[in-house]
């Protein structure tokens, strides 16, 4: 049979879409982009906030119409909105032939042919449990670099968050089960791994008794053909010494770090549930920059968190220019049932919300500007990725720029460069976030 996968959210949920993939795959399964001519569909989703909930209710209401119009037979809803709305989805589109939740993935071929034999198979299984897929991974990322997921679940429980009501609790891979799938990826034609979790710091505390994300960074760095290991999500407070060693010391590991902080108010991170103050937050950005000179520093904030006021607000504003990180995303606050936040009082007006955004995002194009423009003259590493055949230049990323979240490198070359290509570019040129340069011969 033919099946068709819409994959939604966030690039955890990548790592399960193309696990599905690789088991379908092995039990004989074939694939189409066309959802005309798939007899299959099954849409990965995603409820994180409001409007990730409204596009994968949008999407299902869309795939169902193909029960009608196409050849479509069987319908299957995953991950998080499946496993949180698996009644009030069967409810209200019940063209839904089948639902599995974020922790029993690995039962996708099963549920297929459970429905077409007309059994009923909803696999929406306990969150503790852990799948170990050993299928093939089919990917999907088009590129040279691959989405590698460490752990599953959170045990932070932040005030706003619904994930470990959705993912359970933190759950490790075991080592060797990740050096293994590494180089499953790296054999397939992997430059780069991005290691993913809902936090990655944390990483080898539940199953080795200590946070073993340093020891992984090494294993995985003698693989041979690997060039790049990029680490995303790490909490500030688990940032400790070994960890920041490792990304100093370790060759491959890029001097980049994810360390999304949400906020930079006491007031705003207590309420939030988080576990750090304005104080601690300074003092990790300055040892890192003091340990790792180059190092690129990428964040989150939320605006419009309930109770925050002008004060809150200029509290940030005034920290993100003290600490100019290299990149930063801002997120206007959801307000997610189920979540201590969602009962605070004080929540704040839509507009409020947008209008801190606006303000946080443009003080940091002035600081990405900057930044991008004191990159001139310098020579970096870049990772081809593509080609503009109208302006004769390739384009890439460096170590600074992890993939669809931060900039390009744009590249002046006169000989032919293939994707996945490693060259030194020399810095010529900068916007707000992306940078122009030509190759060093």
């Amino acid at each position: 049979m033919k099946v068709m996968f819409v994959s939604l959210g966030c690039d955890k949920n990548l790592v399960d879409t193309e696990n599905m993939l690789g088991i379908l795959n092995d039990r004989g399964f074939t694939f189409t982009d066309d959802e005309m001519e798939a007899e299959v569909i099954a849409v990965n989703t995603c409820c994180f906030i409001h409007d990730a909930k409204q596009e994968s209710i949008n999407t299902i209401l869309e795939m169902a119409e193909h029960k009608k119009d196409g050849k479509c037979k069987i319908l299957i809803v995953t991950g998080c909105l499946a496993h949180r709305y698996q009644d009030e989805i069967t409810k209200e589109i019940p063209e839904v032939d089948a639902f599995i939740g974020t922790s029993s993935y690995d039962k996708i071929a099963d549920v297929i042919e459970a429905v077409l034999d007309g059994r009923t198979y909803n696999s929406i299984e306990d969150t503790d449990r852990l799948p170990l897929v050993r299928s093939k991974r089919v990917v999907t990322t088009g590129g040279y670099y691959e989405y590698l997921k460490i752990a599953e679940g959170c045990d932070k429980h932040c005030t706003y968050c619904i994930i470990p009501k959705i993912r359970g609790n933190y759950r490790s891979y075991p080592m060797d089960y990740l050096v293994e799938q590494a180089e499953a990826l790296v054999a397939n034609g992997a430059k780069e791994l991005i290691l993913v979790a809902q936090e990655t710091t944390v990483y080898g505390t539940d199953i080795y008794g200590k946070k073993a994300l340093p020891e992984l960074l090494h294993k995985l760095g003698q693989i041979e053909d690997l060039k790049w290991i990029r680490i995303l999500y790490c909490y500030p407070e688990e940032i400790n010494d070994e960890l920041i060693q490792a990304i100093k010391n370790e060759p491959k590991v890029c001097h980049y770090l994810d360390m999304p902080i949400q906020h930079a108010s006491d007031n705003i991170l207590k309420r939030m549930g988080r576990r750090t103050s304005k104080q601690e937050l300074t003092d990790i950005v300055a040892k890192l920059r003091r340990e790792i000179p180059d190092i690129a520093l990428r964040t989150t904030l939320i605006t419009g968190f309930p109770g925050e006021t002008d004060v809150d607000h200029e509290e940030v504003m005034q920290f993100i220019d003290e600490c100019e990180f290299d990149r930063l995303g801002v997120f206007t606050y959801s307000r997610e049932e189920d979540t201590v936040a969602a009962q605070m009082p004080d929540q704040i007006d839509e507009e409020i919300k947008e209008k801190y955004r606006d303000e946080l995002m443009q003080l940091q194009q002035e600081i990405s500007a900057d930044r991008s423009a004191a990159m001139i003259g310098r020579i970096v590493r870049v990772m081809i990725e593509g080609f503009i055949p109208e302006d004769n230049t390739y384009v890439g990323r460096s170590y600074k720029d992890a993939p669809n979240v931060d900039g390009l490198v744009f590249v002046e070359c006169d000989r032919e460069l293939m994707s996945g290509d490693f060259i030194d570019v020399k810095i010529t040129g900068s916007t707000e976030y992306d940078l122009i340069g030509t190759i060093v011969e």
